[in-house]
């Protein structure tokens, strides 16, 4: 054999080797990623089923908490509620039972319309009795010609009276009482018309005042037998928690 054909049968031996080499290797390669792709499949389920455990809902009874750790917090309030002393069903119901309590306080207003006036024997001054117009919440309460507040906070005080008295000036004083104390916090006065035929005129005062539990508020007139007018959207008075 002359060495042109020795020479053709070696390239021809190292080509198919070549060839099953590659073929070798681009099998094996697949298979790796193969498995890679598997593997990593298989550790993202497992890390789900994980997190789905900590992460595990309250059941029927409200024995099982809300658990997780820093690790898997992703940034949500879930840290909040971890598995050491986590909170249960009844937990939560009262948290928003007292989260609706304080939400109600903070919307607590009166609205009062008069029902009737009268002077008092030892004082040149008239009382006015309340009826409930309107009202929110049970952080105040009428009674008489009294208002008691039970959450204390700051409130909005507003009153309005119609006169119709031919004296020459009229007016009416809002009073808080606390534990004997006496605090005098609106005075309004309203110089009366001079054609007495129609004496009539209005006197409106409002404010902010802190109003302490157990306080009252009593509007008066510092005049005896006043004569008013006690119409509902004539004379009124109410306050509200700001």
């Amino acid at each position: 054999m002359n060495n042109h054909n020795i020479h053709a049968s070696v390239w021809k031996v190292n080509v198919e080797a070549l060839k099953r080499f590659l073929v070798c290797t681009v099998a094996c390669t697949c298979v790796g990623v193969v498995y890679m792709q598997w593997t990593y499949i298989w550790m993202l389920r497992a890390e789900m089923v994980e997190i789905t455990e900590r992460f595990k809902p309250l059941d029927t009874a409200g024995k099982e908490g809300i658990c997780c750790d820093s690790a898997v917090c992703f940034g949500v309030s879930c840290c909040q509620s971890c598995c050491h002393g986590g909170r249960d069903k009844r937990d939560v119901t009262e948290q928003r039972k007292q989260r609706k309590r304080r939400q109600t306080e903070q919307h607590t207003f009166l609205h009062l319309v008069p029902v009737s006036s009268q002077s008092c024997n030892d004082g040149d001054i008239t009382v006015l009795s309340w009826a409930l117009g309107q009202s929110r919440g049970e952080g105040l309460q009428v009674s008489g010609d009294t208002v008691t507040v039970e959450a204390e906070g700051p409130y909005f005080i507003y009153s309005q009276v119609l006169y119709k008295d031919t004296t020459w000036v009229m007016g009416h004083v809002i009073t808080k009482r606390l534990k004997g104390a006496e605090t005098k916090l609106m005075k309004c006065l309203k110089s009366m018309p001079s054609n007495v035929s129609q004496p009539l005129n209005t006197c409106y005062t409002a404010g902010i005042y802190f109003l302490e539990s157990g306080s009252t508020l009593q509007l008066s007139v510092p005049r005896k037998s006043a004569e008013l007018n006690l119409s509902a959207h004539a004379t009124f008075m109410g306050l509200f928690r700001i």
